[in-house]
This record gives structure tokens, sequence and C-alpha cells, in this order.
């Protein structure tokens, strides 16, 4: 018996089960390294140190700690899941650029491997998302969509 194309096309909760898992993969390892970079989390740099490693002033610490943790939340609870990942991106942005571009692409020599995953999978996400089972929700209808 033939099979028709509509057999590979998820259901609508399967993928909102998919996209709270990829929320996950990429919110937790985000949350941990902006709570790193901006309050010094984990033995984590603070701003003022992870801005001098860069040979940045210190208040790109603070935008790059905040636009991580807070793109973080954002992603993990899909409250302006949007917002989030563009913060996201920009951060991932800059430090594959700024950081890990001269190291190549493996991760265990430095490279940019692990920074092109979490882009692409927030660029996902600003894309689609948070599905069903976001907190977005509990926004305002107008605020839904950001």
């Amino acid at each position: 018996m033939a099979s028709s194309s509509s057999d590979n096309i998820p259901a609508p909760g399967q993928i909102s089960i998919a996209l709270l898992i990829v929320r996950i993969a990429c919110g937790l390892p985000l949350l941990y390294h902006g709570s790193a970079i901006l309050f010094g989390a984990f033995g984590g740099p603070g701003p003022h140190n992870f801005a001098a490693f860069i040979h940045a002033p210190d208040i790109v610490g603070y935008l790059v700690g905040i636009a991580q943790f807070c793109g973080a939340l954002g992603i993990l609870t899909g409250i302006l899941i949007r917002v989030g990942a563009v913060c996201i991106i920009i951060a991932m942005l800059g430090a594959i650029f700024l950081v890990h571009l001269p190291h190549g692409f493996d991760i265990s020599k430095g490279g940019l491997e692990y920074a092109l995953a979490l882009l692409l999978c927030a660029l996902a996400l600003l894309i689609s998302g948070g599905g069903a089972y976001s907190l977005s929700s509990a926004l305002p209808e107008r605020l839904r969509k950001l």
C-alpha cells in the first residue's frame, strides 16, 4: 500500500513537544552561561572579567550576560520567545566572530561548533515560536507573537 505525504506530517501536539525539547536544549545551557557572565555564578567570570577576556569595555560584559540570561528565560518559558531568540542570535554571532572563529569548528579546540548550534536553535525558535507548551498565553494578545 502506498503511503501518502500526510503520513509524514507530525500532529500539532508532536510539533509542540518537539519545540519544548528544542527550547530546553537551547535555553538551559544559555541560562547557565548567562548566569556565569552576568552574576559570576557557577564559578563564572562575571561581567568585568568576561569583558576583559574579550578586550571590551565592562558594559559589553553586562550586555552579553543580560542577552544570554534574559534570552534563555524567554526561550525556556516561551514568553517573548522571539525577543529572547534575537538576543541569543546576536550573542552567538558575537561569540562566533569575536571568540571562536579563529579556533576553527572543533569545540575541543575552542571552535565555533556549539555556538553555531545554539544560534541555529535560536533561529528555528525565532521562526516557529514556542509552541503550545509555553507560557506566552499568559501575555496580552498583542504580545503573544513576540
